[in-house]
């Protein structure tokens, strides 16, 4: 039994021409992001903690999270996270945040200072606000990036899944796919050397929905799930994640039927998933890691006690 850590930007339809300028910021985040992990894993900081490094992910404007959220069919942003701790299952969700700097942390004291597990839009502005988290005006959520990427979605009468990794051609007349794959939904799960896990998502969903739209992210077994056996974050198309219960499948598939995190993981991405829709990190109470994905790519890294370490895209 070991510690163990997986961090997540974003699974999609990663083009292997992605210009060095949108895929170096992204890497270093994440290497930063992992290496901060670790270092409080070896710290023997709670696995809660540990996840709650998505923050730093979420001030990065390259993912699609907190700063960087993409904008609804209005020009608004509606951001929305989940945090899970799998010792006791105690968990928070929030969504249709438009002020708040950092929707994990709210997440945490939802979970914390509640007794409920979701609270969205006015409701979890006005518990930000008593709770003294820190807000700012929307504009600062609405990048130049993402202002273009709502107009050529918009020119495309499309709900774009990829966002800002290469132009969207304005005579593109092919199907959308309908979800969230936008390379930027922001996750990490962790286990501690007592076998404890937690599980976090973050998100500000995809381009040009609906306002009003929830994705999976905070959604307790789509996005996000955590127990005694492992801890999940997904990534991928929203409603695609929602319909196959993706978290929860693969705590189910150990719990039930034996299988070990890496076979539950697969079978979960490979059967249960449509194809070019979803990732997922995972971590076992045991120091096991995964992270398959049925979709082009998946921004993603993660390390072990025994040293082990990746970073990858493809």
């Amino acid at each position: 039994m070991g510690w163990a850590i997986a961090l997540h930007g974003g699974a999609g339809d990663i083009p292997k021409d992605m210009p060095p300028e949108l895929r170096e910021p992204r890497e270093a985040s994440l290497r930063y992001c992992l290496q901060t992990a670790v270092d409080a894993l070896k710290a023997q900081k709670s696995p809660l903690d540990v996840v709650e490094i998505v923050r730093e992910l979420e001030n990065n404007p390259y993912f699609n999270a907190g700063r960087g959220s993409v904008l609804t069919s209005n020009g608004t942003v509606e951001m929305e996270a989940c945090i899970m701790d799998g010792n006791t299952k105690n968990c928070g969700a929030v969504s249709g945040l438009t002020t708040v700097v950092n929707a994990i942390s709210l997440a945490r004291l939802v979970m914390e200072k509640t007794p409920h597990i979701y609270l969205a839009f006015e409701g979890a502005e006005a518990f930000a606000r008593e709770q003294g988290v820190e807000t700012t005006d929307s504009s600062h959520f609405i990048t130049p990036r993402n202002i273009e990427r709502l107009k050529q979605a918009k020119e495309a009468n499309k709900v774009q899944v990829d966002y800002n990794t290469r132009p969207i051609p304005k005579d593109d007349k092919t199907p959308a796919p309908s979800g969230d794959s936008q390379l930027g939904t922001v996750g990490c799960v962790a286990v501690d050397s007592f076998g404890h896990l937690a599980a976090a998502t973050s998100t500000g969903g995809l381009v040009n929905k609906m306002v009003g739209r929830i994705g999976d992210t905070p959604v307790i077994g789509a996005g996000t799930y955590a127990n005694k056996l492992c801890a999940v974050s997904a990534t991928g198309q929203g409603e695609a994640i929602i319909r196959a219960t993706v978290a929860r499948d693969v705590a189910a598939l150990m719990e039930y039927k034996g299988l070990s995190l890496k076979e539950a993981a697969d079978y979960v991405i490979e059967e249960s998933a449509p194809k070019g829709t979803t990732g997922l990190i995972a971590v076992s109470a045991t120091g096991e890691v995964t992270m398959p994905f049925n979709t082009t790519g998946m921004f993603r890294a993660c390390a072990t006690e025994d040293g082990h370490t990746e970073l990858a895209i493809w």
